[in-house]
C-alpha cells in the first residue's frame, strides 16, 4: 500500500463519497438489494447501514484497495451483516456463474479501468431474473458542464485514483448486455456541477 493511497487518496475518497447528498443516494438504492449480494467497489462499506436486513442473505464486498478495505472493517464489524471482503478488482470476480441475486454499484463505474470486462463479469455472475442496482455520477447533459468535465478529466483521473467525470453510465450498461428497467437522473444538490450529475436505477440481463 503506497503512502499516497493510505494517507491521501483513501481519506479523500471516503470523505467525497460520504457527503450528505451521496449518502442520500445510497439510501435510495441499497434497500433494493436482496438475497446474495455482490457489492462491487465496496470502499469503506458506507452502504451497509442502508441494506434491508430482512431481504439480504449475504454480501460479497469486492474492493481492490487495501487502504479502503482497512477503512471498511470497523463498519463491517458493527453492521451485523454477513460480509466477505474480496481483494480483487471488478474485472476479476471470483464467483460462479449465476450465483448472485443482486449486484450493487455505487460510485464505482467511474473508476474501473476496463469497465467493459467488469460489466461482463457482473453479467456472468448475476442470476437470470436478478438485478443490478446502481447510483453513479457521470456525463452531464449540459454542454457547458460537459465541456469542463472533458477538459479537466485527464488531470482529475490522476489525482482521484482513476475516477472519470464524464462516463456515459446508461450506455455503459446497455453496451454490456444489460437492460435498464428503471432510471432517474439529476444534479445532486450542494455539489459542484462537474461532479454532481447522477444516474440511478435498476438494470437486468437483456
Amino acid at each position: 500500500m503506497g503512502l499516497y493511497d493510505k494517507y491521501f487518496l483513501a481519506p479523500f475518497i471516503n470523505c467525497a463519497c460520504g457527503t450528505k447528498p451521496i449518502l442520500y443516494q445510497r439510501k435510495k438504492v441499497a434497500p433494493l438489494c436482496e438475497g446474495r449480494v455482490l457489492e462491487v467497489g465496496m470502499g469503506s462499506a458506507l452502504n451497509l447501514p442502508y441494506y434491508d436486513r430482512n431481504k439480504v442473505e449475504f454480501i460479497w464486498g469486492l474492493e481492490p484497495s487495501e487502504a479502503m478495505r482497512e477503512k471498511s472493517r470497523p463498519n463491517i464489524e458493527s453492521s451485523g451483516l454477513d460480509v466477505k471482503l474480496i481483494d480483487l478488482p471488478g474485472e476479476e470476480i471470483p464467483l460462479e456463474d449465476d450465483s448472485v441475486d443482486s449486484i450493487l454499484l455505487t460510485y464505482t463505474l467511474c473508476t474501473i479501468p476496463d469497465w467493459s470486462t467488469a460489466l461482463q463479469q457482473m453479467r456472468r455472475v448475476l442470476k437470470p431474473g436478478g438485478k443490478l442496482v446502481f447510483t453513479e455520477h457521470g456525463e452531464a447533459p449540459d454542454e457547458g458542464v460537459l465541456n469542463w468535465q472533458n477538459r479537466i478529466n485527464p488531470l482529475w483521473k490522476k489525482l482521484a485514483g482513476g475516477c472519470n467525470l464524464n462516463r456515459k453510465i446508461p450506455q455503459l450498461l446497455t453496451d454490456s448486455g444489460f437492460a435498464i428497467d428503471e432510471l432517474d437522473a439529476m444534479y445532486l444538490p450542494s455539489t459542484p456541477k462537474l461532479f454532481a450529475y447522477n444516474y440511478w436505477g435498476v438494470a437486468s440481463i437483456a
